[in-house]
């Protein structure tokens, strides 16, 4: 059984091969394996984390690719579904040079919509010390509903969980519901990471520190921002602070979000439960991830770029000794 788990979306990402292009231009695009919870997994496995995946792909090609990349990269797959009757999930995205993304989603439903609480398997979690997921499978019913059944498993199976509310547009109705979705999450986790391009929809404030503050109110212990090329924001309710970037040649930002999720859960989820963390530990956890996001910045595709213990390391250099 993994000792890391992630659940939420898996599907195909259509990148956008020019960077500054619009969607509305029709740019070229290139086919990649994608779903911020699934890259996470990678990126933990790649870390040398047992790490296995929970979600559901469509019983097409794309379903098959996606299943054969998690496998090849040595994430466990035996709670990844299949839907006979619908589609995996794509989304095309158009990629600009200040790291922010345009998204569009086609699931009209898209299969990882239809994972139902009945197919998380409480064993399963209850063997792990993690589990991590976001707010893209919020966004529909059944998803809905077995992300918050897994979430809650895992909180009273004593799993550190953690949480990345990321705000999509295309996929909710209602932006007012969406915000209210992404919030009743917050009080199971233990970690939450926002994308700073995001921070203001979700808490309010475009201060960190107050927005912050209105998140650990509700529970969790650790609050995380990434700032892209600027490094990352935290706050634990008596440390915060900011932790500068990694200046790096980037070929394509997208995914840099998701390795520093992974590297910086790598280390937390041996952490002792129940206690804080002291602030130089913690930042040297959180430099160890702005490493692991910088050098996915420096490849493109967001797999094949996510780095191992080893590229991070030399990476860090005597930073890491």
């Amino acid at each position: 059984m993994p000792e890391a788990v992630t659940l939420g979306e898996l599907l195909i990402d259509f990148v956008s091969i020019e960077k500054d292009v619009s969607l509305a231009q029709l740019p070229s695009f290139a086919g990649t394996a994608g779903g911020a919870p699934a890259n996470v997994a990678v990126g933990l496995a790649r870390l040398g984390v047992s790490a296995g995946f929970i979600g559901k792909v469509g019983h097409d090609p794309f379903g098959e690719f996606l299943h054969r990349t998690l496998d090849a990269a040595g994430v466990d797959t035996q709670l990844l579904r299949v839907a006979p009757a619908a589609r995996t999930t794509l989304a095309f995205v158009a990629t600009r040079s200040d790291g922010h993304k345009d998204i569009a989603f086609y699931r009209n439903p898209g299969a990882d919509m239809l994972l139902t609480a009945e197919e998380v398997d409480r064993g399963y979690l209850e063997s792990a010390r993690l589990l991590h997921f976001g707010s893209v499978s919020l966004s529909r019913s059944p998803a809905r509903e077995a992300t918050m059944h897994a979430a809650l498993l895992a909180r009273e199976a004593g799993l550190l969980v953690s949480y990345d509310p990321n705000w999509r547009p295309t996929l909710w109705d209602d932006p007012r519901e969406a915000r209210g979705r992404m919030w009743e999450a917050m009080s199971v986790a233990h970690v939450v990471h926002c994308a700073d391009e995001e921070w203001e929809f979700i808490t309010g404030a475009s201060d960190f520190e107050a927005g912050a503050r209105s998140i650990l109110v509700e529970g969790p212990d650790l609050v995380v921002v990434t700032l892209g090329e600027r490094g990352c924001y935290y706050d634990d309710g008596e440390s915060r602070g900011e932790l500068p970037g990694f200046q790096v040649e980037v070929q394509d930002p997208l995914g840099a979000g998701d390795a520093f999720v992974a590297a910086m859960l790598s280390q937390l989820m041996y952490a002792p439960r129940g206690q804080r963390l002291p602030e130089p530990k913690l930042r040297e956890i959180l430099t160890y991830a702005n490493a692991a996001g910088a050098l996915t910045c420096t490849r493109r595709g967001v797999i094949p770029s996510l780095p191992t213990a080893d590229q991070i390391e030399q990476f860090l250099g005597p930073a890491a000794e």
